[in-house]
């Protein structure tokens, strides 16, 4: 039941007919609980979209009584039509729940400046659809409705100790970090205020989502939210929430990498013995970005000397010519020199790991990425044909 798994929530997700599919592709949450805390993190990209300038205004004072998500249209670069369209959703949401429209968020997903008056009579309408279908087990079929290019939808749960927390999330392409990846909700029945809330999401999204890296193309609707209910009457152990959403969010994460737009690698980069943990994110996250790299894991081949050449752009510390790298359990490079030769490395599993080693320090990070592949283009070129 994902969202609606943890006390105090219902749910829903229909056909506004913003897709041309004419699948399912609006969701509405509410929260129901006793506490209406909302914390969320969003795109660090300058150019944002209308639902993101609103969310950020709305969820500033800590309270969300409601969210709506879209997919079939971005509402970005829409011009003042296009925040009004955001604006009148949080109001038509709220009317229809007795709320206050600055307590309801919005997010969009889809094509970037598109939206017309259709676009808007389909959202709203959709909107009162929603509302009506709420129910405590909707969660699933509000992860269905936020699906773009997905081929399938993402949900996690993670129980406490008399609590829980549920997570829906959307995303296979433009995934790259920025504070948040892509379209995800959060809910607990936790007791937590807002200042716990928003520190322990955004503790959670900087060791998950934000290091999802699949292509380097920072979305300008990403945004994560978590709603707490407090249904539960359970205050947990800050540790031990910590743990748990994190847990729910390193799975979010993994779903949304495993079904990256064309990907037929999932490609996991180990960064050890750095000498900060920023060091070893920088480094990481070279790999993930280096086309030359991704594309010789499709190929089948361990290019090691595509890993040094990546790493070697970055400001960390360490010595190119004392680094060492692992690939799928196979030490091809030992001190900046070959090792093992590329060819002993079996690259057919669709898991690809690949350790490096600095050798310089205590620290270490972990970044998410893809292989890049001849599918990848397709989608990204023809997906308007």
């Amino acid at each position: 039941m994902s969202v609606t798994a943890p006390a105090g929530f219902e749910a829903a997700g229909v056909v506004a007919g913003l897709k041309s599919t004419g699948e399912p592709d609006l969701a509405v949450i509410v929260n129901r609980g006793p506490l209406k805390v909302g914390a969320a993190v969003f795109t660090s990209n300058r150019a944002k979209a209308n639902p993101i300038i609103w969310s950020q205004q709305a969820v500033s004072d800590g309270v969300v009584e409601a969210i709506v998500l879209n997919s079939g249209g971005a509402n970005c670069f829409t011009g003042s039509f296009g925040f009004q369209t955001t604006h009148q959703t949080a109001e038509k949401t709220a009317a229809l729940l007795g709320v206050g429209a600055g307590d309801v968020l919005v997010c969009s997903t889809g094509l970037i400046g598109t939206g017309d008056e259709v676009f808007r009579a389909k959202v709203l309408q959709g909107v009162e659809d929603a509302v009506v279908a709420l129910s405590d087990d909707g969660g699933d079929a509000a992860a269905a409705a936020i699906m773009t290019t997905d081929s399938v939808a993402k949900t996690s749960v993670v129980t406490g100790d008399g609590w829980s927390i549920g997570g829906i999330a959307k995303g296979a392409g433009m995934l790259a970090p920025g504070l948040a990846t892509m379209l995800v909700v959060l809910t607990t029945d936790a007791v937590l205020d807002a200042t716990a809330a928003d520190a322990q999401l955004r503790a959670a999204t900087r060791v998950s989502f934000d290091r999802l890296d699949s292509d380097g193309c920072m979305s300008t609707n990403d945004q994560v939210t978590l709603l707490v209910s407090g249904a539960s009457g359970v205050a947990p152990d800050a540790a031990a929430f910590g743990a748990a959403i994190v847990a729910v969010c390193d799975d979010l994460a993994s779903q949304l990498q495993h079904d990256a737009e064309g990907a037929s690698h999932d490609i996991t980069i180990r960064v050890v013995h750095a000498a900060s943990e920023d060091d070893a994110v920088e480094v990481g996250r070279s790999v993930a970005r280096n086309n030359l790299f991704k594309a010789a894991v499709f190929g089948g081949d361990a290019n090691w000397g595509r890993v040094l050449a990546a790493i070697g752009t970055t400001e960390a510390e360490f010595d190119p010519y004392d680094v060492d790298v692992w690939m799928n359990g196979v030490r091809v490079c030992t001190a900046g020199g070959p090792d093992r030769p590329r060819e002993d490395v079996d690259l057919t599993p669709r898991a690809t790991d690949l350790v490096i080693d600095l050798k310089v320090g205590g620290a270490e990070a972990t970044i998410r990425t893809n292989d890049l592949t001849h599918d990848y283009v397709h989608e990204n070129s023809a997906y308007s044909s």
